[in-house]
């Protein structure tokens, strides 16, 4: 089997990467990034059979998730209530901007965190309607749940996503499914590079930022 075959480009920019020329002159570009998510996770509540516990200390502990985790569930809780203020307020101290991966369905349960997030300008990047896994979306399922983030952002940070993060992995077409909505700038669907690059998807450029990493500019 062929690269070509295997749709995956294991190239990139090689040893000529382009110069990103950041402002000023900078040798390195800061993103700093936010993810809110509380209350889009699995939950007995919204039909699945489990709690989400994959990011809490008992997942480190190897304990699988079955059934409802009320320990899960307040760390989740915690989020919302407590760390997103106390990091919003670092950060408006500071005068310092952010973007946030934001669930859609997370803000609709916290009106007051999505106001704060729109009052001061954040940059929000759809993180989906909830935490669902794309790959298991057939195509139809899948451009539901966009049409339902764009349409529950507009409403509770005033605007329509510029950029989309599957909570988890994409499927094989979230990225085509982007462009056919027509309103996307960008997805971060990526770990491939430090560098923002272009790829062809049904013969239109997307550009694909990869937003995760530092990404320092040739010397």
């Amino acid at each position: 089997m062929t690269t070509r075959d295997l749709d995956r480009d294991f190239i990139g920019y090689g040893a000529n990467p382009p110069d990103p020329r950041w402002p000023d002159g900078a040798r390195l570009a800061l993103n700093f990034v936010l993810n809110y998510e509380e209350g889009s996770e699995p939950s007995i509540a919204d039909g699945e059979d489990y709690s989400e516990n994959g990011l809490t200390e008992a997942h480190g502990m190897g304990v699988v998730a079955i059934g409802r985790d009320l320990a899960a569930e307040s760390m989740f809780e915690y989020g919302s209530r407590v760390g997103f203020w106390r990091l919003h307020r670092l950060f408006q101290e500071r005068r310092l901007p952010m973007t946030v991966f934001g669930c859609a369905l997370a803000f609709e349960r916290n009106p007051a965190a999505a106001q704060a997030i729109r009052a001061a300008g954040y940059d929000v990047c759809c993180h989906g309607w909830r935490w669902v896994l794309h790959s298991k979306l057939d195509e139809v399922e899948e451009r539901q749940h966009i049409a339902k983030a764009i349409a529950s952002l507009e409403k509770s940070v005033g605007s329509r996503p510029l950029g989309w993060y599957c909570r988890y992995g994409p499927s094989l077409h979230t990225r085509r499914l982007l462009i056919e909505e027509g309103g996307f700038t960008y997805d971060s669907d990526s770990y491939a590079d430090e560098l923002p690059f272009w790829r062809a998807v049904n013969g239109r450029p997307h550009l694909i930022r990869v937003i995760q990493r530092t990404a320092p500019a040739r010397s």
